[in-house]
């Protein structure tokens, strides 16, 4: 976008790194700051780079060559170097090397634009915090202020000369429409439910904090009222604690019954009029018994720990779902009763 708009910006020119300053190559740049100011730019970038690979390929020396890697992986039947970590995770640094305790950023020239990579350093192998910049959907942030008083099919040709690989997105925009659209209804009521339950959680705490004269949440969102989604945050990353006298196949398989019984219910929840997973005749009957398993995964937990404080806990975990579960059943079969009539 600026190098078609009159500006000879290349960081492989302002900051001069690796090996670019031995070729003999020129910034691509027009004054116009049109689509077709943009296209001449990529087709000269092409050209230039073209040229640079020319240059680097001449300048390869010859004779015989080797590949020092494979000679480690024959020397040694089972190297390190073979390893999980060193292939699929990371090249190993050396252990001398160190990143300072300060804040580094460093950037490239990217087809896109700048691609930057930020370290924080703690003294240590690996860096403490890091952030990597891409270009990628950057370089459309002007994209509205380059439409305005455009007609309709000027749109492909602006966004393609901003982002050379938008007319395959764009073919596949339809069908992209179609797919959130069929997402739309089932989402909408998960949604809802979800809000209206982090409300109930929110009022539920802020009275019982009033009656007990405490402060109640108040971190957690805007007045605490996500409170109940960050206690669900904290304990999906805490460790996973397995009794060593208990059952621990019983304890493990308790709250998979628990958390699947729950999601086996929505097969039969039809979110629109020709959206439903399974059309039973028995759709509600099947969901009050499906969803009726998941007390038994919470007694088989507590249970399974072998401990008697944990076991008291899962029995009223499962007495406190039974609770809920019974007027919302009566309320689903006086409905279905109605509708039957």
């Amino acid at each position: 976008m600026l190098r078609a708009s009159g500006i000879q910006w290349d960081l492989r020119k302002v900051d001069r790194y690796e090996c670019y300053d031995e070729f003999d190559w020129e910034v691509q740049w027009q004054k116009e700051g049109d689509s077709l100011s943009r296209y001449l730019v990529r087709i000269g970038e092409m050209v230039e780079s073209i040229k640079i690979i020319q240059q680097a390929l001449e300048g390869i020396p010859g004779g015989p060559y080797e590949n020092l890697e494979i000679r480690c992986f024959d020397r040694v039947r089972n190297p390190e170097l073979n390893d999980f970590d060193y292939r699929f995770i990371s090249k190993k640094p050396s252990p001398t090397f160190e990143l300072s305790k300060q804040e580094l950023y460093v950037r490239v020239e990217a087809p896109k634009g700048e691609l930057g990579v930020f370290l924080i350093g703690d003294q240590n192998v690996f860096p403490w915090r890091w952030k990597i910049r891409p270009p990628g959907f950057i370089n459309l942030q002007i994209l509205p202020q380059l439409v305005k008083r455009m007609k309709l099919a000027d749109i492909m040709t602006i966004l393609e000369v901003q982002d050379i690989n938008s007319f395959s997105r764009l073919e596949y925009l339809k069908e992209v429409y179609g797919m959130i659209w069929v997402l739309v209804p089932i989402f909408t009521p998960v949604l809802g439910i979800t809000i209206g339950v982090l409300a109930i959680v929110w009022l539920e705490r802020e009275i019982s904090a009033g009656i007990q004269q405490r402060i109640g949440p108040e971190y957690a969102g805007p007045l605490g009222i996500l409170q109940a989604l960050a206690d669900g945050t904290k304990l999906l990353f805490k460790e996973n604690l397995l009794p060593s006298r208990g059952d621990t196949r019983l304890f493990s398989i308790g709250p998979s019954i628990a958390v699947i019984s729950i999601l086996l219910s929505y097969l039969i929840i039809p979110f629109g009029s020709n959206l439903v997973l399974s059309d039973l005749n028995i759709g509600v009957f099947l969901w009050i018994a499906i969803s009726s398993i998941a007390p038994i995964g919470l007694l088989m937990s507590g249970y399974g720990s072998n401990n008697k404080y944990s076991f008291l806990g899962g029995l009223r975990a499962a007495a406190q779902s039974i609770s809920y579960e019974i007027p919302l059943t009566l309320c689903v079969l006086s409905i279905s009763l109605r509708a039957i009539r």
